[in-house]
């Protein structure tokens, strides 16, 4: 059995898309996953299996809870990678986001330019679009426009969520 990190999109949000993290789990282990963990009510689950897609998780998540997240599956290797490769070094994790993308991004750089703040730096590796954000994200204009920026789909983590998520698979 591999290793995963799985990340939802969209769910537990301003009262849509509930999903119980308790409920998930007992679901995802009922249909074949191992050793399933979460981290708080988002969509950061830890699992091991065989075999594992997103179209299988959404399905099992829709005919439970009634509608299909976007799912993001990552190994295990994959994650700690994008963890090696994080190029700020800020103590403060909630400034520090991940943006896991669907593919590899081609970047619009005219967006980028646009709506990026001067205090915003980012940098792409892989798969994977770091931000280094000091003043937040709740205002961002390129965090409200970065799937656009990016041309791809994109899920994203703050670096204290990361570091639960190794945690959380370090304890296991």
């Amino acid at each position: 059995m591999k290793d995963y990190v799985i990340f939802l999109r969209g769910i537990n949000v301003g009262g849509k898309n509930m999903l119980p993290m308790k409920e998930l789990r007992s679901l995802l282990e009922a249909n074949g996953l191992g050793n399933v963990r979460s981290y708080i009510q988002s969509g950061n689950i830890l699992a091991k299996s065989q075999h594992i897609s997103s179209s299988k998780i959404g399905s099992l998540i829709e005919s439970q809870f009634g509608f299909s997240p976007d799912i993001m599956i990552l190994e295990i290797s994959d994650f700690f990678k994008s963890i090696d490769n994080n190029p700020f070094l800020s103590p403060d994790g909630k400034t520090v986001h991940f943006y896991f993308c669907e593919r590899v991004p081609t970047i619009d750089k005219e967006k980028i330019e646009k709506y990026a703040d001067k205090s915003e730096e980012y940098e792409i590796h892989g798969n994977v679009f770091y931000l280094h954000a000091p003043n937040g994200i709740g205002r961002s204009k390129l965090v409200s426009n970065l799937e656009s920026c990016l041309n791809t789909r994109a899920t994203g983590r703050n670096l204290n969520t990361i570091r639960k998520m190794q945690e959380l698979w370090n304890d296991a």
